[in-house]
């Protein structure tokens, strides 16, 4: 497995339809793929719109199974078709009344090695996502894939450190931060929180956002999606504010042990000392 990966990751517009949507960003992995990267990642329910900015229960319609869903299955297509490691987040189902904000990923072979579900569940305006969605349930995976160990993290998650450290503890080398957030809300936090979080557990970030504003609500979605490395540092220049962009970077693995025997923070670590943070 080589030190450097290249890398993807996709901050797209919404085009009013799930077909239209899935096969631009199919387009985009193909693009991806001709540029020699090994891995791509899309925003936060790529396949629909922002829907979580209304409560509404027509909105139901956008969720569907993980793994055996179409939008999975097309993407274990995918995957096969450019060799790629492909992570899709998408509105899962798992039975009635039983709803999750997922992200499904999938090897270069195809083949799906698991699904992450988002644990903290945001309730304030313009993100009523508590009226669609569960609390995850499947844990902090990190799925040995053909490029290394990749994590995810789902956009307002990157508000809780928890989970950071334990995606760390589980061994990742990348986590996959999909998001849609917006410029009033969070614009200030963007660069902050992904960059220390990477510092702090000492691996890669891809923070994804969504760009533009939607049919449901008057969010806007500002773009600037990156790589940021284990020193908090921008791989590359950050995606634009206002455009749909492809972003496609190499990535040094071996920078992670670098770091972590340099700033050791994994060995200072003081578990026996932590028991308040989850005392009730």
């Amino acid at each position: 497995m080589a030190d450097v990966v290249r890398a993807a990751l996709v901050q797209a517009t919404w085009t009013g339809d799930t077909e239209s949507m899935i096969a631009k960003h199919e387009e985009h992995a193909r693009a991806a793929a001709a540029q020699g990267a090994k891995v791509i990642g899309f925003q936060e329910v790529f396949n629909a719109p922002y829907f979580c900015q209304v409560q509404e229960p027509e909105h139901y319609r956008w969720a569907e199974p993980v793994p055996d869903g179409p939008t999975v299955r097309r993407m274990q297509d995918l995957a096969r078709e450019t060799g790629m490691v492909v992570v899709v987040p998408v509105f899962e189902v798992e039975q009635s009344g039983f709803y999750y904000n997922t992200a499904a990923v999938i090897d270069a072979d195809g083949t799906v090695l698991g699904k992450y579900r988002k644990h903290h569940i945001p309730q304030v305006k313009g993100f009523w996502e508590k009226y669609y969605f569960r609390p995850g349930n499947v844990g902090w995976p990190v799925f040995d894939t053909a490029v290394g160990r990749i994590g995810v993290y789902i956009c307002y998650d990157r508000h809780f450190p928890e989970g950071w450290r334990q995606l760390g503890l589980n061994g990742a080398q990348l986590v996959y931060n999909p998001s849609a957030t917006s410029r009033g809300l969070s614009g200030y936090l963007w660069r902050l929180e992904q960059p220390a979080a990477a510092v702090a557990n000492e691996y890669f970030v891809a923070a994804i956002n969504r760009v533009g504003v939607e049919e449901y609500g008057d969010n806007e979605f500002y773009g600037s999606s990156y790589f940021v490395d284990p020193r908090g540092q921008f791989v590359g220049e950050p995606a634009s504010e206002t455009k749909e962009e492809l972003v496609v970077r190499d990535l040094d693995f071996g920078l992670i042990d670098q770091v972590r025997q340099q700033w050791a923070f994994y060995r200072d670590r003081r578990p026996d000392a932590y028991d308040g943070l989850v005392r009730p």
